[in-house]
């Protein structure tokens, strides 16, 4: 049983940790940089710890320093949450070798699966689908260019050790390709301190689908349904929803079944998303293993009943799953909207400053998942996601109205947020008829140009 959980990251997802942790009876220790000293994840927590200056490299990336305050503090185990170090290899590594319990899977694990090319080699050797791409790692331009011409434009160029869309350019001719790469490659790069690329065939008009799935050290592995995450800009995600409207209960059977394999297939162990591009004819291919908790596990609680906090948690402590594939129902609908301190008439620039005046939505339905207050400082330094708001519904129909509304009551005065943009998109008629892809902003935002402008 652990006693003490330090928590190795900040805002609503600190907060998310600190109250299953809170509810299980387990102690929860805060770290923060000089920027958060204020933060609500810090006032919650039974301990805090100051690991740095305000830049993540001083703070929350700083592993010395939040392996030192893990054992100042006696805590058993660290919760990576999402970003920052949660998907670092290392890290992981460095938990295991001072025995601390890294509350996700094995680091080998995390190894294999963030090397993309490695996880496509895995899954091809497990018989999933993966989209037809270069099979080895690329750094040379030339070579890139003579495997871009044998795979078949339009080509996406992706970052070996890539996340979070970085590293990520798609060359539609012979013509944009070397550009893409090298631009695509300085920003790996600078991003992860690997250069090395590798080339997929580039799917049009595809739906992002991830699978959520949990596995325990007794090797059980079961999938809790898939998520609609297409709604993006930039492979930024802005809505997700669960169910996904264009997936049947006989491709849910069989992409379950698949991302299941993918799981076993990596020795995975704790809660984590297999995802996939979806063609409109039901095809699917593996696109890459997210070795962590997401930012939209909320919508799958929602339609499952299930806490997947509290799972990693009891599955790091070495508890089996209490839950069977039979058991998992999903039940109605849930969508979540991402709402971000940045400006959408000045192309998504981050907002930061101070919350004057905050109000969020609540009643039957709705939830929120956030570390803002009135009053609260929206550092320059980090992600300007300031807010999760995520509905439920008996259907999509009531799912898409319960978050128009909500989004409808939402004030957030002293920074410019997204809102109003995610309210535009939720009244879409293509969005509420569920006739969305991965282009689907693209294409909205040309909608509200022409509405806007009259052209």
């Amino acid at each position: 049983m652990l006693k003490k959980v330090l928590i190795a990251n900040r805002g609503e997802i600190a907060v998310r940790i600190i109250r299953a942790l809170r509810e299980m009876g387990i102690q929860s220790v805060a770290v923060y940089s000089t920027a958060d000293a204020g933060a609500l994840h810090v006032q919650l927590a039974d301990q805090a710890v100051c690991i740095g200056e305000a830049p993540a490299r001083d703070s929350y990336l700083n592993m010395e320093n939040i392996i030192s305050a893990t054992m100042v503090t006696g805590a058993d185990a660290i919760h990576p949450g999402f970003g920052f170090l949660s998907e670092n290899h290392r890290f992981a590594e460095l938990c295991e070798k001072c025995n601390i319990i890294f509350i996700g899977p094995p680091s080998g694990v995390i190894e294999k699966m963030g090397n993309k090319q490695k996880a496509r080699e895995t899954m091809k050797e497990a018989g999933i689908p993966v989209i037809p791409g270069s099979p080895e790692p690329l750094n040379d331009v030339e070579e890139a260019r003579r495997q871009a011409q044998e795979i078949g434009y339009p080509v996406m160029i992706k970052a070996v050790l890539g996340g979070g869309g970085k590293g990520i350019r798609v060359a539609g001719t012979p013509e944009e390709f070397e550009a893409a790469f090298l631009a695509a490659r300085a920003e790996a790069q600078a991003s992860f301190g690997d250069g090395n690329m590798y080339l997929e065939r580039f799917l049009e008009h595809p739906r992002h689908i991830e699978v959520q799935i949990l596995a325990d050290s007794q090797g059980h592995v079961i999938h809790l349904g898939e998520r609609d995450c297409s709604i993006q800009r930039n492979h930024q995600k802005l809505i997700e929803e669960s169910p996904c409207a264009a997936v049947d209960q006989e491709l849910r059977e069989n992409i379950g079944r698949m991302a299941v394999r993918a799981a076993r297939a990596a020795g995975y162990v704790s809660a984590g998303t297999v995802e996939f591009l979806m063609m409109p004819d039901g095809t699917f291919y593996f696109m890459e293993m997210n070795t962590r908790i997401q930012v939209e596990h909320p919508v799958t609680e929602w339609v499952t009943g299930l806490d997947l906090i509290k799972a990693q948690i009891r599955i790091a402590m070495g508890q089996p799953l209490t839950v069977r594939q039979s058991d998992v129902k999903v039940r109605g609908h849930a969508i979540e909207c991402r709402i971000n301190a940045e400006d959408p008439e000045r192309g998504f620039r981050p907002c930061p400053g101070t919350i004057r005046n905050l109000y969020l939505p609540g009643g039957c339905g709705v939830r929120v998942d956030t570390a803002a207050y009135s009053g609260s400082e929206i550092p320059p330094w980090y992600d300007s996601m300031i807010v999760k708001l995520i509905v439920h519904g008996e259907d999509r129909r009531e799912a898409v109205a319960r978050m128009r509304c909500a989004l409808g009551e939402v004030v957030i005065e002293g920074v410019q947020t997204n809102a109003d943009f995610l309210y535009e998109i939720i009244n879409h008629p293509d969005f509420q008829a569920g006739r969305t892809d991965n282009t689907f902003i693209e294409r909205v935002m040309e909608d509200i140009h022409e509405s806007e402008t009259g052209v």
